[in-house]
């Protein structure tokens, strides 16, 4: 797990402490987690412990995720990308499925959901995407719930419910999304909306609880499941049911009072020691995401928050990448510490390969625009030293440290594939005559003109 890691110190290994990450680090004990992203994050592994204590970031790592390369999620961090994959009844498979990990992998998704509802054995599926991953993954186990009673919702009992989030649990799963916020008396708050109720998990327990006219039984067995998630170090990503799935709903009664709901429950949470990020919307206007973020901090004693989006438009199905990534950059320069991305399918269909390599890299922009806006130390660094290979005509410098070298070589090379053209002074956009950086900026030149403006200023009247 920890290969080309040199520790400051001798930490505390993995099934070494009974307890989780935050009631280790409230107790001033290093984890190795806590050293690996120290190292990760080129920060001092003291502040890492401090976040970690306050509830201000979290380390998803289950004690059964054996191959598990820790990663931290929150506001003193980078920026963090989350892929969804997932079998459904309709489409794909567990090998289209690992093959997407492989691809989320390979494409910098920090975290990886598996959002499986069908298309095969669920356990199967999720045990093989566990054991490929080096990444965090997460589930929604709601979807297995409602499968293992054929699709009757009226059949469901909590019961049902920790038995499959003990069962992801002791798989391996790093963190469930447990929607655990929406209650019945946030229901008759949704009857203005244009979208009613967007979210799957927030869906089948309102049916649910008008079905039954009871509590949500997630709130209820609350502390049930927290006792689950500390046995094995399983984080809380609090499920937010009541996002808007329209910019019309925005910002609404609805999501708001389930987002007060949340923020109790993560101090819950914490009162036991366990790990909460908090689920956001959605599809929000531009002028409406600080708000979002102020709130959710507000609100949630600044847990981690983990956004969908969000959408700034509800206009360009089959761009939604384009018009989420926009929002997501936004979100992440406010300070929402990851944010889950989307694919031109959203909306639409089951992404395949392609939709997630097009989802993630328009979100690895998105969240490293935010790091820089956030003036993260050396975030921009990468970005100096491609400018400076470009200026320079490195060609093969700049696909290096592009976020996908692939697709930059394919792009320069459909019109000049030859390697002559790799030291070229030009690309197919300008020609060889007409670049404006062929004309290279002469410090001697310039330092006369100063000498020159000096004397005689040149005005522009």
């Amino acid at each position: 797990m920890t290969v080309g890691l040199k520790l400051s110190s001798a930490p505390t290994r993995r099934g070494e402490y009974r307890g989780t990450q935050m009631h280790c680090a409230r107790q001033g004990i290093i984890t190795e987690e806590m050293q690996y992203v120290a190292w990760r994050e080129n920060l001092p592994v003291e502040l890492v412990r401090a976040e970690v204590a306050r509830g201000r970031a979290i380390i998803p790592a289950n004690k059964n995720h054996t191959n598990l390369e820790p990663m931290g999620i929150g506001i003193a961090f980078r920026c963090k990308v989350n892929a969804n994959i997932g079998a459904s009844p309709n489409s794909s498979n567990i090998d289209e499925e690992v093959a997407k990990l492989h691809l989320s992998v390979k494409y910098g998704a920090d975290t990886v959901m598996d959002l499986s509802t069908g298309g095969g054995d669920l356990d199967v599926i999720r045990t093989a995407i566990i054991n490929a991953s080096p990444v965090p993954i997460g589930t929604v186990p709601i979807y297995q719930a409602l499968e293992s009673v054929h699709g009757r919702m009226e059949n469901l009992t909590a019961d049902d419910f920790l038995h499959i989030i003990e069962k992801h649990a002791e798989q391996g799963v790093d963190y469930q999304t447990i929607h655990a916020g929406i209650l019945i008396e946030h229901l008759p708050l949704v009857k203005n909306r244009l979208t009613g109720i967007v979210s799957r998990g927030g869906g089948i327990l309102a049916r649910w609880m008008l079905h039954h006219h009871k509590q949500n039984p997630l709130y209820t067995h609350f502390n049930d499941i927290i006792e689950i998630f500390k046995k094995h170090d399983v984080s809380f990503s609090l499920g937010d049911s009541l996002r808007p799935g329209c910019l019309h709903d925005a910002s609404d009664a609805a999501q708001l009072a389930e987002l007060k709901t949340l923020g109790q429950l993560t101090r819950r949470a914490w009162e036991h020691d366990i790990q909460v990020m908090v689920e956001g919307p959605g599809h929000v206007p531009m002028d409406q995401i600080e708000f979002n973020v102020r709130k959710q901090m507000e609100e949630c004693s600044e847990a981690p928050f983990y956004v969908l989006g969000p959408l700034v438009t509800d206009i360009a199905p089959g761009y939604d990448h384009i018009t989420s990534a926009i929002g997501a950059a936004m979100a992440g320069w406010y300070g929402t510490a990851m944010l889950c991305y989307v694919t031109p399918k959203e909306h639409l269909g089951l992404p395949n390969a392609e939709d997630v390599r097009n989802g993630l890299i328009a979100y690895k922009i998105a969240a490293h625009a935010a790091d820089i806006a956030r003036h993260r130390p050396n975030a921009r660094d990468r970005d100096d030293e491609l400018s400076t290979a470009r200026y320079n005509f490195d060609w093969n410098k700049q696909f290096e440290l592009s976020l996908d070298p692939e697709r930059a070589k394919e792009y320069h090379d459909e019109t000049l594939p030859a390697d002559i053209y790799k030291t070229a002074e030009f690309c197919s956009m300008c020609g060889p005559k007409f670049c404006p950086m062929q004309e290279k900026v002469d410090a001697e030149a310039i330092s006369e003109l100063e000498k020159f403006l000096a004397k005689e200023p040149v005005t522009s009247v």
